[in-house]
């Protein structure tokens, strides 16, 4: 078994939808490890805020199969594709680590989001701090505590009060 770090994001209905993935989720893969579920501001364009989290997993598929089941959880949860990069979301799941693996061709990995993003990094830093960058080799926490990237830092990026305790124990 490898352990797969996913992303997941929500700004149409995000309590349900983000509900609605940790339960996919959960199903197909048993346990999972959440981190809290944070509210940031929409990136890249005006719109709603997100609920974003990240997610830990044990799998035996590949980068491909993942991915695959992501796509198939954001499809049933009614996102549409062909929509432009940086838009409003029903629910955007994102592969961001499998293990160690190193991919320049889609699924990239890891995905550059980890180090550019705070509503990636932060969620990543509380579920895996120990755990080390595949590239740049630091730890999550140390990269959390020196982020420079885009988003607000960590006394600006409120946690939200949901429990998804039942969506991920079944």
């Amino acid at each position: 078994m490898t352990r797969a770090y996913l992303s997941i994001g929500s700004n149409i209905e995000p309590e349900r939808h983000v509900r609605a993935a940790v339960a996919a989720l959960h199903a197909r893969y048993g346990e999972l490890i959440l981190s809290p579920v944070y509210q940031t501001p929409a990136v890249g364009f005006d719109g709603a805020d997100f609920y974003n989290l990240v997610i830990g997993l044990d799998t035996e598929e590949s980068a491909e199969q993942l991915a695959a089941a992501c796509r198939e959880i954001e499809t049933d949860q009614g996102r549409t594709r062909g929509a432009q990069r940086f838009s409003a979301r029903t629910l955007d799941i994102d592969l961001l680590t499998l293990g160690n693996i190193l991919r320049e061709d889609v699924p990239i990995l890891p995905r550059d989001e980890i180090q550019k993003y705070a509503f990636v990094l932060k969620p990543l830093a509380d579920v895996a701090p120990d755990e080390r960058h595949p590239v740049d080799g630091r730890r999550y926490a140390d990269l959390w505590a020196e982020f420079e990237g885009e988003g607000p830092n960590g006394a600006e990026l409120p946690p939200v009060d949901l429990d998804l305790t039942a969506e991920a124990t079944g």
